[in-house]
């Protein structure tokens, strides 16, 4: 993976335990080009890397904009670049990949952000609002000292699309949620990001409506659930490389990768970033993972490999 230097050239307190971090080119090339909903595997030290959406303007080819919640208990990342890094620093970041891409072209779309999930969805409202296309924003947040970007919001040219639900407890969360998706749009598309609690009843509630295709999702977090299902061994083909090799019930497909020296992408083992998504040739696969969309799944043509499993005895993967 080629990896990018770059210098942190500001921070700013964008709300309680929220900020976000200006990244610079340190010599004369342009960053890499994205597209909203994008996001960059940052390198935060101690051999620690993130994942963090991009929330600046794509049209600035000189600056890439992260913005940071520090989480209680960290798995590390958030307590570093709350504590650790400040203004001057150098990190170094992966290319921006998007997983979580906008259909410019909808009839209408609605976004559903909630905490931090605000990342994605404020860039995808920044591009709409610059094609002169249909939109309305909903942010949820525990307060307005929590609610992230909110000058941005405000004073922005589409500050009339952009509606706040601040301090809702779960079941107004869950009926304005209802109120939002009950009517869904022909063409439209639907686009949400925020905690695993949010995440489910947004789901729940746009499928409800809204047709599958229509539905987009980008989850921080992977679901508990799945993660603690039973396990069992079963065997992997390497279609490639002509290698079959067994994963046991306490293994991830990772594991016996790495224990046989065979490379593969991987980032946040928890499938939610979709780094480590193959293609799967033979076999169905028992998807643990957050990322995939249920069009994905049903397809049983890929799948996340730290995390998902075989659901017969075996697999035969494009490795």
């Amino acid at each position: 993976m080629v990896l990018i230097n770059v210098k942190v050239e500001k921070i700013a307190q964008e709300a309680e335990g929220i900020r976000s971090f200006l990244l610079a080119k340190k010599d004369l090339f342009n960053l890499p080009a994205y597209s909203p909903g994008a996001h960059i595997d940052v390198h935060c030290g101690e051999g620690i890397i993130r994942q963090y959406s991009l929330c600046g303007d794509p049209a600035d080819r000189r600056h890439l904009m992260i913005a940071v919640r520090q989480v209680a208990p960290s798995r590390g990342g958030s307590d570093l670049m709350h504590q650790a890094v400040e203004e001057g620093d150098r990190l170094e970041i992966g290319a921006p990949r998007n997983n979580f891409p906008l259909d410019e072209t909808a009839a209408h779309s609605v976004l559903l952000a909630a905490g931090i999930g605000i990342t994605p969805i404020i860039a995808m409202a920044d591009r709409l609002h610059a094609r002169g296309r249909s939109f309305a924003l909903h942010y949820f947040s525990r307060a307005p000292e929590h609610t992230a970007f909110r000058t941005r919001l405000t004073q922005g040219g589409y500050s009339d699309k952009v509606s706040f639900h601040e301090g809702l407890d779960v079941q107004a969360t869950g009926s304005t949620l209802d109120e939002i998706l009950a009517y869904p749009i022909s063409g439209g598309q639907v686009y949400m990001c925020g905690p695993g609690p949010f995440m489910d009843r947004a789901e729940t509630s746009a499928l409800a409506h809204w047709p599958a295709s229509a539905v987009n999702l980008e989850r921080f977090s992977a679901k508990p659930a799945l993660a603690g299902a039973p396990t069992n061994p079963f065997i992997m083909e390497l279609a490639r490389r002509g290698v079959t090799l067994e994963v046991g019930a306490d293994q991830t497909i990772l594991d016996v990768l790495d224990a046989n020296e065979i490379d593969a992408a991987f980032s946040c083992e928890q499938g939610v970033c979709g780094t480590c998504v193959t293609d799967v040739l033979s076999g169905t696969p028992e998807h643990r993972d957050s990322f995939l969309s249920l069009k994905q799944r049903s397809s049983g043509r890929m799948m996340c490999l730290c995390v998902s499993r075989a659901k017969g005895g075996k697999l035969v993967l494009d490795l």
